[in-house]
């Protein structure tokens, strides 16, 4: 499997229940599904951050955020690093060395001034976490063809807690399809595709390919067909929609009026998911686009495709819109779907497994090292049909946004833990309460599970070198302590091998 040509499909804020091959009876998608009917389904797929920057960091480099470092969106940064250091593994230097072409059309948004060609990408450059409307070639493509320029009216947002104007949540765009920024990178990345096809079959020199889309990330801004393409009165409002915060860290509560979500009507609600359904929908239309010119150019049986994201979107769960801080699924658990030539087709596959998964994978597929991988494994095995050793759980963390807010979060098949040192902890029983409502972390019925899983996130943090743990060390019963705390050396005598704290 290795030498392969790559297609790596993404999209940004993207919710798993969104996707037909999710269970999502009412949504369109049928390209994705399909991809997914054809290679592997991912039910447990993670990111490792809910955080766009981060968590594209994470990919680029296979490395958790807290060894990468780069915490934050720039537009949001409050004093973190912007950019990756020099010298930094990327999985795509590695493939530029090994005699891949390299392109990257759509969302970067891994740095600020790196840009995706200092990592050895090809393709223009888009500042940003939204839709480059006004980028030179963009505005050349609408000249090309003889397109209007972009307009909105039907403006939804609400109304935040000092009385002025809501983030904008959704909107309708007077412009055909062809105009999309979305349309717009397909196109493109079918072309770039076409470029690389000739020079795969002339030269053997293979490719890997991305296309990150920007949306369906809010604000959802699409044409009247996509605007209007769900009927709100049909949407099922999401169960964590009747969150009251009792028992929660009050962040949650300042979060919910911050995307002011009270001040929004119940329509207004099922219209925003509807809408964000029909921006899944276009979307979806525009990578059928570019599967059909795989096909085309007699590509299908030579190149692994992926499908995935940063990460996921609340879209009024929870009372909240956008991401955050609260380490729910709706955020943390995201779609993943990958198809390798000549593995098998409708599979499913329900280990944890994590968007820093797929450096390693990518590294793999392509017969290059993945030791720089640092916390990355090759998911290679798993859509081969194999059963190698898999974790049986998941450990993920998040770093603030707007304001740092760390947070670490381990997840397993029933229990999910989340430690805020600034607030009270959370444990949820996901086979009880799916939707995430109770937080049980202070009952004593689940006294014996909430001691396994902080041991086990203690464990694994110290495992991964994640200077999380000596908070923990210090705060939380995680089997007595054997070093100093302090680190200063002055009275390492007190702390046995055995964990245990000598008191005098």
């Amino acid at each position: 499997m290795t030498g392969r040509n790559i297609l790596f499909l993404m999209t940004d804020q993207h919710r798993v229940d969104s996707l037909g091959a999710y269970g999502n009876t009412a949504a369109e998608t049928p390209a994705l599904d399909a991809l997914a009917a054809s290679g592997t389904r991912f039910d447990r797929w993670f990111t490792p951050t809910a955080i766009c920057t981060p968590a594209r960091a994470s990919l680029l480099t296979g490395q958790a955020p807290f060894r990468h470092k780069l915490l934050a969106n720039h537009e949001r940064n409050v004093g973190y690093i912007e950019d990756l250091p020099d010298g930094q593994f990327a999985f795509s230097s590695a493939l530029r060395e090994a005699g891949y072409n390299c392109g990257l059309l759509g969302k970067w948004h891994a740095g600020t001034k790196r840009t995706a060609a200092d990592f050895g990408f090809d393709g223009p450059h888009f500042d940003g976490w939204h839709n480059a409307i006004d980028h030179e070639d963009y505005l050349a493509y609408l000249a090309e063809h003889v397109l209007p320029p972009y307009e909105i009216s039907d403006r939804i947002r609400g109304v935040l807690p000092n009385g002025g104007p809501g983030n904008l949540l959704a909107a309708r765009l007077h412009q055909p399809v062809e105009a999309t920024f979305e349309y717009y990178l397909a196109t493109r990345t079918i072309e770039m595709l076409e470029r690389y096809a000739d020079d795969y079959r002339s030269g053997r020199r293979p490719f890997f390919l991305a296309l990150h889309f920007f949306g369906p990330h809010l604000p959802y801004i699409v044409p009247s067909e996509y605007f209007d393409r769900f009927d709100p009165e049909q949407i099922e409002l999401p169960v964590s929609m009747l969150e009251t915060f009792a028992g929660k860290p009050p962040v949650q509560r300042n979060y919910s009026a911050h995307w002011a979500f009270d001040s929004l009507t119940v329509e207004q609600s099922r219209k925003l998911i509807a809408v964000s359904w029909g921006y899944i929908t276009l979307i979806d239309e525009q990578i059928a686009r570019v599967m059909a010119a795989l096909e085309r150019l007699g590509l299908v049986d030579d190149t692994a495709v992926f499908f995935t994201c940063d990460h996921g979107e609340f879209t009024g769960s929870h009372r909240l819109h956008d991401k955050g801080p609260a380490m729910y699924e709706d955020i943390y658990r995201t779609p993943g779907l990958i198809r390798i030539p000549g593995a098998p087709a409708g599979q499913v596959r329900d280990e944890f497994v994590s968007l820093l998964d797929c450096t390693a994978t990518i590294l793999e597929l392509a017969g290059v090292d993945p030791t720089p991988a640092t916390d990355s494994r090759s998911l290679v095995p798993l859509v081969a049909g194999e059963s190698p050793e898999w974790p049986d759980d998941i450990v993920c963390e998040f770093h603030g946004h707007q304001f740092p807010y760390p947070q670490r979060m381990l997840r397993n098949e029933r229990y999910k833990l989340v430690v805020n040192p600034e607030s009270v902890n959370e444990l949820y029983d996901l086979g009880l309460d799916p939707d995430e409502l109770q937080n049980v972390y202070e009952l004593p019925e689940y006294g014996a599970i909430r001691q396994r899983m902080l041991e086990r996130l203690y464990r694994l943090l110290q495992e991964r070198g994640d200077n999380f743990s000596h908070w923990m060390t210090a705060m939380y019963p995680v089997g007595g302590v054997d070093y100093d705390p302090s680190f200063g050396g002055f009275d390492d005598a007190a702390y046995t091998p055995e964990r245990t704290l000598v008191h005098e």
